[in-house]
C-alpha cells in the first residue's frame, strides 16, 4: 500500500541500499453522514463491542532462520495446529517474498508470548523464489495477506501486483494464490474482471488493489476487498469526503456471487503543508463472522503525514446492499452500500502506540463465548515503526 512505500522512502537503506465526491456515499455511525443517492443498508442488528486484552512489541530487525522478520501485513489462525501463519510483505528485497508460522498464546489475560516456529518462501510455478521488484521482468510479488483454508489447511494468499509509473516498468497483476504449507505454488484464484490493473483510466489503483481477503460462509465463500475505490468509481478520499471500495464474494471456483460497495472514511487531518507525502487510507483486511455470511469485520487504516495513524475497526454487513458487480463505474450511480458500526478506534484502547495495523485473524474462544480478534503491525522494515501484536476481545451484541 502507499504509506508502505512512503515508510520504506524514508527507510530506503534497510529495504534496497533498497474531489468530486461518489455520489453514492454512506453513512457510518461514527462520523458526520454525507448526503446518500439511496437508503443505507440495514445496520448489523445489534453490533459488535471490542475490549483490549492486551499487546506484544516484536524485536524490531528480528533474525529468524536467516530472514529479517517485519513488514507483516496479513496474520490467521491455522484450525489444523493452532499456530498462526503470517506474512511479509517484503517484495524480495531483503529475502525471497515469505510467509512465518508463529505460536502465539493468547488468552483473556493478554498477549504472553510470539514465538516464530517457521519461514518458508513462496515458490513461483517452476519451483523458483520470486525475484525483486527493482529485476524489472514482470514475475515480481507483492504478499499482503494471508488465509488458512478451512478444508485443507493449505494457504491462500493475495498480493497486489503493481501499476507502473513508467512506459518501461511492466505491469504485474495481482493475484489470490494457493500454496502449500511449505510455499509451493499449487494454483491461484480467477479474479473478477474489474480486479485488472489497466493502462487507462480505468481498473485499480497503484498500490491500491487485493489487499483483504477472508473465507466465508464456512468454507464455500471467499471475500476479497480492494484497498481502495477503482479508477473509475470516483476519487480517493480526502478531508471532505469518503469513497467506496468494491468487495466481492466469490465461490472457490472463482464465480463472482455479488460485489459490493464498502464506504471508507474519509481523511481524519489535514497533512504537515511541509511534507512531500500525501494522506493515505483504505482497507487492509477484512475478516468474515463465523455464524453469518453476510457479515464481516473490516480494518480501516489511515496514515497523515504529522498525525500520523489512525485505525478503526467495523463491523459491517452486506445485507440489503446493491450488487454491484455489472455496474462499471459507482460514480453518479445509484447504489445502495454496505452499512457499518464503529467497533474500536485503537487510539481509545490504551496501547502503547498505535502503528501501520494491516493483518487480523479470529484468535480462541474465551469463556463466556467472547471471541478474540489478534491483529498485527506492519513496520514497513523502519526505524521508526514496530511490529505489534493485539489481541481484542470480541462480543457480539
Amino acid at each position: 500500500m502507499r504509506s508502505s512505500l512512503i515508510r520504506r522512502a524514508c527507510a530506503a537503506s534497510l529495504v534496497l541500499a533498497a474531489a468530486v465526491a461518489p455520489a453514492v456515499a454512506a453513512q457510518s455511525d461514527s462520523a458526520p453522514a454525507l448526503p446518500a443517492a439511496a437508503p443505507p443498508a440495514a445496520a448489523p442488528s445489534a453490533g459488535a463491542y471490542a475490549r483490549l486484552l492486551g499487546e506484544k512489541i516484536v524485536p524490531r530487525g528480528l533474525s529468524f532462520e536467516n530472514t529479517t522478520v517485519g513488514g507483516l501485513s496479513g496474520i490467521d489462525r491455522n484450525p489444523c495446529t493452532g499456530e498462526y501463519v503470517l506474512i511479509s510483505d517484503d517484495r524480495s528485497y531483503l529475502q525471497p517474498a515469505r510467509f512465518y508460522t508463529a505460536a502465539i498464546e493468547v488468552d483473556g489475560a493478554g498477549v504472553h508470548s510470539v514465538d516464530f516456529t517457521s519461514t518458508h518462501p513462496f515458490l513461483q510455478p517452476d519451483g523458483s523464489v520470486y525475484p525483486p521488484a527493482s529485476t524489472n521482468d514482470g514475475k515480481a510479488v507483492d504478499p499482503e495477506e494471508i488465509r488458512v483454508d478451512p478444508r485443507t489447511c493449505r494457504y491462500w494468499w493475495a498480493q497486489e501486483g503493481d501499476r507502473p509509473t513508467s512506459a518501461t516498468a511492466p505491469v504485474i497483476q495481482p493475484s489470490i494464490q494457493f500454496a502449500s504449507p511449505a510455499g509451493a505454488y499449487l494454483g491461484q484464484l480467477r479474479l473478477p474482471p474489474n480486479y485488472v490493473i489497466t493502462l487507462d483510466d480505468r481498473g485499480l489503483r497503484r498500490n491500491k488493489a487485493v489487499e483483504a481477503i477472508t473465507f466465508g460462509s464456512g468454507d464455500r465463500v471467499l471475500t476479497s476487498a480492494v484497498e481502495g475505490p477503482l479508477l473509475q468509481d470516483g476519487p480517493e478520499p480526502d478531508l471532505e469526503h469518503g469513497a467506496l471500495v468494491r468487495v466481492t464474494q466469490q465461490s472457490r471456483a472463482g464465480d463472482v456471487l455479488a460485489q459490493y460497495a464498502y464506504p471508507v472514511e474519509k481523511i481524519f487531518a489535514a497533512s504537515d503543508p511541509t511534507s512531500p507525502w500525501p494522506p493515505d487510507t483504505g482497507v487492509p483486511s477484512i475478516l468474515a463472522f463465523p455464524d453469518d455470511p453476510d457479515r464481516y469485520l473490516v480494518l480501516e487504516r489511515s496514515w497523515v503525514a504529522g498525525s500520523d495513524y489512525k485505525i478503526r475497526l467495523y463491523d459491517a454487513t452486506t445485507r440489503g446492499a446493491t450488487d454491484v458487480q455489472r455496474v462499471d463505474s459507482l460514480t453518479g450511480r445509484r447504489v445502495v452500500p454496505m452499512r457499518k458500526k464503529l467497533v474500536a478506534d485503537f487510539d481509545d484502547l490504551d496501547l502503547s502506540t498505535v502503528d501501520n495495523t494491516e493483518g487480523m485473524t479470529w484468535g480462541p474462544v474465551l469463556r463466556g463465548g467472547e471471541r478474540t480478534v489478534v491483529l498485527v503491525s506492519d513496520d514497513n522494515f523502519a526505524d521508526d515503526a514496530v511490529t505489534q501484536i493485539v489481541a481484542l476481545g470480541i462480543r457480539v451484541r
